[in-house]
């Protein structure tokens, strides 16, 4: 019998023993995961600046970004001004010049009126000058409104009087044109003063 329980002892311690080395190894790489686990808890909060320091990097360069624009904008705006100034300043060259001819044609015509009595010559200067002034204007964009015989648009003209008993045909159309309107560019500049049938 004391064999027997002798070996159920040395069994038993074996069996403890061994356990007690399941228990240590199992305990080494619980040690070891918990250190691992502490080592990126230190770590953490290096890997939580380095985002705050990209996002630092990043808003620094949209504030550069947004800055240049800024800049450019504002250069642009100024260059706009400044060539619209011009514009107005010397949009009335290009007219001037179209006009300097007309002019010229013009002072030749009052020259040669104090020298002549022909009032027929001076019918046809007078023509021509006027055929060169229309030609100029035409060539900047201006066209007279044609009226007469049109129906009357608001668009177009302006009634200045009411023209009773001309028959249905003539209801509503132009007349007669007091005044010529003028467009540039298809834009009235100048609307035609009219007389309508009524």
């Amino acid at each position: 019998m004391d064999e027997k329980e002798k070996d159920l002892k040395e069994k038993v311690n074996a069996e403890t023993e061994g356990a007690t080395n399941t228990e240590e190894t199992a305990a080494q790489p619980a040690e070891e995961a918990e250190a691992t686990a502490e080592a990126p808890a230190e770590e953490a909060p290096q890997a939580e600046e380095n985002p705050l320091e990209a996002l630092e990097e990043k808003l620094k360069e949209q504030e550069d970004k947004n800055l240049r624009l800024r800049a450019e904008f504002e250069n642009f705006r100024k260059r706009t001004i400044k060539e619209k100034a011009e514009l107005i300043i010397n949009g009335a060259e290009k007219t001037v010049q179209a006009m300097l001819p007309v002019v010229d044609d013009m002072e030749r015509a009052l020259d040669n009126a104090q020298k002549s009595d022909d009032v027929e010559a001076l019918r046809e200067g007078m023509d021509l000058i006027y055929k060169k002034l229309m030609k100029a204007l035409e060539g900047l964009g201006v066209k007279p409104i044609d009226a007469v015989g049109k129906e009357f648009d608001v668009d177009f003209h302006e009634a200045i009087a009411m023209v009773p008993g001309m028959g249905d045909d003539k209801k509503g159309k132009v007349i007669d044109c007091v005044q010529t309107g003028y467009t540039i560019n298809d834009k009235v500049i100048r609307h035609a003063k009219v007389a309508v049938g009524q």
